[in-house]
Order: C-alpha cells, then structure tokens, then sequence
C-alpha cells in the first residue's frame, strides 16, 4: 500500500534528514559506487522509496514535495498514471525490440508523434536513451550536414558529458580532465545574461547587439564552424534567459552562412515554460533540435530531430548504420513517450505552467524587494531561479545557496542549486497549495540561511 495517496500531499518529517536508513545506505553506496559520482556528507543525501504526483517518500518515511520533477524529467508528476499504464501495457507485450534492424512496431507511432509536436517542420529523428546522445546525433548530423567539423557553442552552456556533447559543454570542471581527447574545433561566446552581462558584451548597453556581433566575429575567424548550438534558456548554467531576438539573430546568421542552428531543450521541452518548446516564445524554429527528460516523463528515452533536408545528410543504410545503439528506439521508451506527450496535452499542462510561473515569478519578485541577498529572480512557465548574492550588486554566493537547499531539505522541500542560483522546476502538475507551501517555506530558509 503506497504513503503517497494522490502525489498531492504537503510535506511530513518524522525524522530529521538523512535519517538512519538514508545514512546507512550512504555508508554502502559509498563502498561500491565510484566516488565522483553521489555527493556524501552528514546532510545529504536522501534515499528515494517512492515518488507519485510532487511528492517523494524516502527511505525513513519522511514526505517531501520534489521541486526539481527529478532533474526536470516528471513534468507530468511521479509516476503518472498514464504513463505507469503504457509501461505495463508494452512490458507485457514487448520488454525489448532490435531497433535499427527489426524495430518494434510501437517505435514507428513515437516517431510519428514526435514529429507531430515539434516545431515547424522537424519531423526526422534519432532516438536514443539520453538527452547527452541526442546532442551527439546532432553534432554528427550537423558536421555530415554543414561538411565542417567546427561549432559554436555559449559559456555557461551544459550540453552533456559524453565526448561530443562535453567538447561544447563550458565549465573546465567538467571538460578539464579530458581536453586532450577532445578533438571538436569549438569557439566560445558569452551567452547574453541580462542580469550579470559579460564585460566583453556590456560595452554601449545593448547586450543583444554586442552578442550577436560576438556571434559574427567568431564565425568570421574561422571557417571550420558549421554549427551553431544553444541552450534556448541556459539550464544548469544558471537558468538565464536570453533578451528577445536573441534566437532570432542566431537563426538569421546561420541563414545567411549556411550553418546548422541545433537547439538543446533537453531540459526546456514539453511544457517546462509554459510552450511546448522554449524556442516557440520568439517563433524560431532550429534546423535540429534535442529533446530528452520529459520526453518520457520516467524512463532514459531522448531524440534529436531535423529538418528532413538536414537529416538528409545521412546516407540510407545499407544493412549497417554507422551511428546506432542497442536500446535505440526501446518500446519501453517510446510507450512512455507516447504517454507522456498524450497527458501533457490531456490535462493542459502547457496552459498550466504559464499560469503557475507567472505567479511563481510575481511572488519571487515581491520576495526580492525583501531579502536584500537575493540579487535576481528569472524564468519562464515552472522554471525559475533565484540567484543569491553576499551584497547588493556582488558576485553569486554559492554557499549560502547550498545552505537554503540544505535548511529546505529539512523542511520537506527538495531543490537544486549551482554557483549561487537556486532552481525551480517543479513537476507542472504540482497542486497550488504545494507550490504555496514551497514559496513560504523557501522564503523562511532564505531569512534564517
């Protein structure tokens, strides 16, 4: 019998987290699990039992409301009913297909739907498990597409860790240990940040401007670039969203050179900001796009989709495709897919993230005008970030953001943060009492943090 009766409960503490079960499976983990892997300390982790709706049980009974839908992947709430249904229905029929040589039936109805939601005319994929292997697909369409190795890719960009997708993700965290093996040509522009602008773009005040000739100037000096990737709303780099036109200008520019615009909404897709995708808010339509996490709204299940004279570049298979996998195109996946798209659109969960976030941003600007360290508040639908600052007008302050999430923690709320930002992504099914309760209690861990 589940704790969790309809996913739409408000938080319940028995035992301060971690409890002892959470702690005790740390203490395993840790034994087995390569080190670089989970973060363990005295006050994290927590160790999920069950999740349904915004709420997840951990292993010592405590409730929680989840406000980051798992990394950005529940939008349509844990466990989703339609979801769990189609699971079940295909696993009973089919657990497993061969993708690229007998493919499961199933595989043909995802693609088609696929190619029904995204925008403009996109409507030829790669599937595959991961929103990192969608950016692959699109880097391999694009260099196949454009004849040249070379991409442009935005700091603060976070594309995935796989080798293509970590050559044009920024952070020398994440890129430095491995940059001898990373053979993509990649050239770096500031990514338009109208709360923190890059002192190379804030000169004469219009950051638009100033990026998009950025944009120019690197493409003019080097001939290798074939394509341009962007995250619409730059996600783990601090949820930043971008001045109006900006997408525009890009479109306009690989227009104009012959270059292939892929847009990475892995994080940003199915509803998150209130649109389908984040790119419909300025109307532009990529020649590639990536989409993974709330694709399936559960299961590892993602896709890069193209323009059918993009996707073009790659040669009919002649009984061996040269970029394939084994779980390519799973019926698990595309069940949960075809599900997921299906509830998203049922319950109007598009609608409802404009409405809540809306909301959610007007209360975070009211709480800004009261909390003299919140330096921004940003987003758009159910994403949103609050960025932390020691003063006024100072730099972020990483640590006092890890000690809100932390104090939120013990109070029943689960967030995320990096370098100073706080991140809201809830799932969108998230009640408006839960949501009430999560903005009162933050702003409570703000006070005393």
């Amino acid at each position: 019998m589940s704790d969790l009766s309809a996913g739409d409960q408000l938080p319940r503490i028995n035992v301060p987290p971690p409890g002892p079960e959470s702690r005790r499976l740390a203490a395993t983990l840790s034994r087995y699990e390569s080190p670089n892997v989970t973060f363990v300390d005295d006050e994290l982790p927590i160790f999920w039992r069950e999740a349904l709706g915004a709420n997840v049980l951990d292993v010592d009974g405590n409730i929680y409301i989840d406000l980051t839908a798992g990394f950005g992947v529940a939008a349509a709430g844990h466990r989703a009913p339609r979801v769990t249904e189609a699971v079940k229905r295909q696993l009973d029929l089919l657990a497993h297909g061969m993708g690229d040589v007998h493919p499961p039936e199933i595989k043909v109805r995802a693609l088609e739907r696929l190619a029904e939601i995204a925008p403009g005319d996109l409507s030829q994929a790669v599937l595959s498990s991961s929103g990192s292997e969608a950016v692959e697909s699109a880097l391999k369409t694009a260099r196949l597409a454009s004849g040249r190795p070379g991409v442009l890719s935005f700091r603060g960009a976070y594309h995935g860790l796989t080798y293509g997708a970590l050559a044009v993700t920024d952070g020398e965290f994440f890129r430095a240990p491995f940059e001898d093996q990373l053979g993509i040509p990649v050239a770096r522009v500031p990514f338009p940040d109208p709360y923190r602008p890059d002192p190379e773009l804030a000169l004469g005040g219009d950051l638009l401007g100033s990026t998009l000739q950025a944009v120019a100037e690197e493409l003019d000096a080097d001939d290798r670039i074939g394509a341009i990737i962007v995250e619409p709303i730059l996600g783990r780099g601090g949820i930043v969203v971008p001045p109006v036109g900006f997408l525009r200008g890009l479109r306009e520019e690989c227009d104009r050179r012959d270059l292939v615009l892929i847009f990475d909404e892995v994080y940003t897709g199915f509803g998150r900001t209130g649109r389908w995708f984040a790119c419909q808010h300025e109307d532009v339509v990529p020649d590639i796009i990536c989409v993974g996490k709330a694709l399936s709204g559960a299961l590892p299940f993602s896709a890069c989709i193209g323009r059918p004279e993009v996707m073009a570049a790659w040669p009919p298979s002649t009984g061996e495709a040269f970029h394939t996998s084994t779980f390519l195109g799973h019926p698990l996946g595309c069940a949960a897919a075809l599900a997921h798209i299906d509830e998203i659109e049922a319950a109007g969960l598009v609608e409802r993230s404009a409405r809540l976030g809306a909301t959610t941003l007007a209360r975070l600007e009211k709480l800004r005008s009261r909390v003299r360290q919140i330096g921004d508040v940003r987003g758009r639908g159910l994403l949103a970030a609050i960025e932390l600052v020691r003063e006024p007008g100072a730099r972020p302050d990483p640590e006092r953001a890890a000690r809100v999430v932390k104090r939120a923690l013990q109070a029943g709320l689960i967030l995320l943060a990096g370098d100073g930002v706080i991140e809201l992504s809830p799932p969108l099914t998230i009640t408006e009492e839960q949501l009430d309760f999560a903005l009162s209690t933050l702003e409570d861990c703000l006070a005393r943090s």
